[in-house]
């Protein structure tokens, strides 16, 4: 070890506090980027894990190989598996509704083929043999063709020709409607037979462009000409590579679900969301670690400058300086980069045991979350925090061994300012005193040494406020998506035949949990009457754009006919009598909403509105009562809404076959009330995809919904808060660093000023004054910053959907990071000062420089 390394070594020695806070900062540094690297691979390894649980977890896709392509693949030492099915051929859906999907596609599967490409059975069992076969649930929902199991088909299956060109999965339906396109034609080539024993989820490794529903089967793999090949790599990053080098003018498609989680597909957009977020992660963090590790370093110099001045003047070169300093850097990085890793690995653990339930809430409940540690990741974090390092000692050692030789040894350089630049007004002196009037002069003629102060508690607060406005504005969108709704699993249909739908809501009331359920009817009709008053007439007409005259007007009238028992109970809530409102020609209730206001129309008067068949001379009249509410939320589905304003009766269900002569649209509606909501839809979505339905439906997990956004709250909240946290332990440790240092720097001014008499009270008034004077101009500089961020933030909200709220100004967190600025600063201030009084003023002002 040479000299300069050792007196380097001393250095550190003899400034214990200030090479401990350092060590901490490097280590909080270390910690942080640990974490963010660490979560990322976590959050990485668990996204890929999921998307392969639900999409499989091969790489590539062909559509049409033969059997040869199979075999080489297979052999290929960057290929780690491959699965294949048989492509047997396609055949017409008849009665199929989708233009765009006119086929069905028979894919004969191995047993290996089952183990590597996620099939969910809904009903039944798998095939077992050639004769039998799986359909896909889509094929009713989205085909409109309903297929259960038992029912034996009869296909004719061949090929789809579009001239001399045979198509496959990968080529989408040609109808040769389009300008400038061939229409393609099925050749059948066989008629086979297959027993229905299963129906299964829509597979993910169907193309939504495909033009067939994917039927499963049964083949010997040897006995077909056409496979379908899903490769999986050993190492996906050599994917593009591989597939420039398979041979021969092949179709493919890539797993985007699996590949974009590891920045490999072809989402752009993804990627650049991706390695943006942890960028300017590693950023901030740096940013912070600079402004403590260069301050250290910085402060270092001071103190050194004489030192450094003696080494020049006998003949060290600055090379040999600013090794020096490069040095002591290593040093510490080589105790705090290890503690940092060390500590940050355990902290993350911590967080993601404490986020793991609701990562599974919102995404892959059969999915963990688990903590994933990757050595390059690791090596990564590490090299980051010695860069940081190294860029923070050289950066004040550049500065330090280029100043001439007797500037360092007469110390002229740190300070340099004339008289005029330090003065202080008559009236602020009366103000301050001499006390204050010795502070401001301190802070003026010491600008560079307090601006890194001031700057990293600038940092601190802007983080801090803006990170504080974030949580508001995630806590206002979760409060505007928490929405008051009747039960907690709705089921919606349109289209669905009457019958039909009372026998599935038989079925699915016995789901498993479900405490309670409803049903209802919302159809609308167009009605005309003349009993509005005047005033509203105008309004009315106004906003819907009606240019007509008189008391008559039309609209549009919604009918909700809801079960008896619950009728009953509104009617006795309201107050009205049954024998009134119940009965062949009984009164019905009516709610008028304006929408724009939410506010209730005429309740308490009646009106006759006359209802009439669209196409049709059949027409009834009702007399209905204008209430304030309603006794059920009607389903969730587009209400024909005119303008500002919403009518809806409510009628018994009993009373609905006076309704349907008038032939109008019904939407049908569920409600259920369960003990376990995703227990309860889990089971429902599998009875209503082996129903076959071929009518439009949607199911709302209500609870679900409410659930995911409170995870996904506390998810970013106990990430940011982390975050903060973090950042604000490095500035706090940096502001530690730099005030007690500078007063330690100060020690033999502030024994001169003992020496003549200054007082103890007057002593700390100086002190405290400079307190102030630190946090006016961090507050000064930082409040206004955190303020803009603030209102940005919300404004970036807006555009993600927080639409019509007010921005709220974080006025608590600026509090909070008032009282925090202080709070450091006295308390650093208390520290270093209660040091310096115990030093002998004598001895101190004999030392040179500390």
């Amino acid at each position: 070890m040479n000299i300069f390394n050792k007196v380097a070594l001393e250095g550190l020695k003899k400034s214990r506090t200030r090479t401990l806070v350092t060590i901490i900062g490097v280590a909080l540094s270390a910690a942080m980027i640990t974490a963010v690297a660490t979560f990322g691979v976590s959050l990485q390894n668990y996204l890929i894990n999921g998307a392969a649980v639900k999409c499989g977890d091969w790489h590539i896709g062909y559509t049409d190989v033969p059997s040869s392509f199979l075999q080489e693949q297979a052999s290929d030492d960057r290929v780690a598996g491959i699965a294949a099915y048989e492509n047997i051929g396609y055949a017409m859906l008849d009665g199929g509704t989708n233009p765009d999907k006119p086929y069905l596609f028979i894919a004969g599967f191995s047993k290996e083929t089952f183990d590597t490409l996620p099939v969910t059975l809904l009903s039944g069992r798998l095939p077992q043999n050639s004769g039998e076969v799986l359909v896909p649930a889509h094929v009713a929902s989205n085909g409109g063709v309903r297929i259960s199991v038992g029912d034996m088909l009869s296909l004719a299956v061949g090929d789809r020709m579009n001239g001399n060109e045979k198509l496959n999965q990968h080529d989408p339906y040609s109808s040769g409607e389009t300008p400038g396109t061939k229409g393609e034609r099925l050749v059948p080539t066989a008629v086979k037979g297959y027993k229905v024993v299963g129906i299964y989820q829509r597979p993910a490794f169907e193309e939504y462009a495909a033009p067939g529903y994917t039927l499963i089967t049964i083949t010997d793999k040897a006995a077909g000409e056409s496979f379908s090949a899903f490769v999986t790599l050993k190492n996906p990053v050599r994917l593009h590579s591989y597939t420039n080098d398979v041979i021969g003018d092949y179709d493919y498609f890539l797993n985007n679900d699996v590949l974009r989680f590891m920045g490999l597909s072809n989402d752009q957009g993804f990627n650049t969301l991706l390695y943006s977020i942890a960028g300017i992660l590693i950023v901030l963090i740096m940013i912070g670690s600079v402004f403590l590790i260069y301050n250290s370093f910085s402060i270092s110099m001071n103190e050194r400058m004489h030192q450094f001045g003696i080494l020049l003047s006998v003949g060290a070169t600055e090379k040999q300086l600013r090794n020096s300093v490069l040095f002591e850097g290593l040093c510490i990085g080589a105790i705090g980069i290890p503690l940092g890793v060390l500590s940050g690995i355990p902290s993350i653990k911590a967080v993601l045991l404490l986020v793991a339930k609701n990562f599974g809430n919102v995404m892959y409940d059969t999915v963990p979350l688990k903590l994933v540690v990757s050595v390059p990741a690791i090596i990564a974090a590490a090299a980051v925090s010695l860069i940081t390092i190294l860029i923070s000692a050289y950066l004040p050692a550049r500065r330090a061994a280029a100043t001439p030789v007797m500037e360092c040894i007469r110390q002229t350089n740190e300070i340099k300012v004339q008289a005029k630049e330090v003065k202080t007004s008559k009236f602020m002196s009366r103000i301050y005193g001499l006390p204050g009037t010795l502070a401001l002069k301190n802070f003026k003629r010491n600008k560079r040494r307090y601006r890194s102060i001031v700057l990293s508690l600038t940092l601190s607060v802007v983080l801090f406020v803006a990170v504080s406005a974030f949580k508001i504005d995630l806590s206002m969108l979760g409060e505007q998506s928490t929405v008051e709704i009747d039960g907690d699993i709705l089921f919606q249909a349109s289209g669905m035949p009457e019958e039909e739908f009372l026998l599935l809501y038989e079925e699915l009331k016995g789901a498993d949990g479900v405490s309670e359920s409803t049903y209802q009817a919302l159809a609308t009709y167009s009605c005309v009457t003349d009993d509005f008053p005047d005033a509203f007439l105008e309004d009315y007409r106004r906003t819907v754009g009606d240019t007509g005259t008189g008391k008559t007007i039309e609209l549009p009238l919604e009918v909700q006919f809801i079960e008896d028992d619950i009728y009953q109970d509104f009617l006795a809530k309201m107050g009205f009598p049954d024998a009134e409102y119940t009965g062949e020609n009984a009164k019905l209730l009516i709610v008028g909403i304006n929408a724009s206001t939410h506010e209730t129309l005429f309740t308490n008067s009646s009106m006759d509105f006359t209802l009439r068949e669209e196409a049709g001379e059949q027409t009834k009249t009702i007399s209905a009562t204008f209430v304030d509410t309603y006794p059920l939320d009607p389903p969730p589905t587009t209400q024909s809404v005119e303008g500002e304003y919403v009518f809806m009766a409510v009628a018994p269900y009993s009373m609905k076959p006076q309704f349907d002569v008038l032939l109008a649209p019904v939407n049908w509606g569920m409600t259920f009330w369960s003990e376990n909501p995703a227990q309860s839809t889990a089971q429902m979505k599998t009875m209503l995809e082996g129903a076959g339905i071929t009518s439009e439906y949607s199911l709302y997990n209500v609870y679900e919904v409410l659930e995911e956004n409170r995870n996904m709250v506390f998810i970013l909240n106990v990430f940011t808060i982390v975050f903060v946290t973090m950042i604000s332990l490095i500035a706090v440790a940096n502001v530690f660093n730099t005030i007690s240092t500078n007063i330690k720097l100060r020690r033999r001014e502030l024994a001169m000023l003992r020496s003549v008499g200054m007082s103890v009270r007057d002593f700390n008034r100086m002190m405290r004054f400079e307190c102030v004077l630190y946090g006016a101009r961090t507050l000064l500089l930082g409040l206004p910053i955190a303020g803009i961020l603030s209102w940005l933030i919300y404004k970036a909200m807006v555009v993600g959907g927080l639409e019509g709220t007010s921005f709220v100004f974080p006025w608590s967190s600026m509090a909070i990071s008032i009282l925090g600025v202080f709070l450091v600063i006295f308390i650093t201030m208390l520290y270093a000062v209660n040091r310096i009084k115990k030093e002998n003023i004598i001895d101190a002002l004999r030392d040179d420089m500390t």
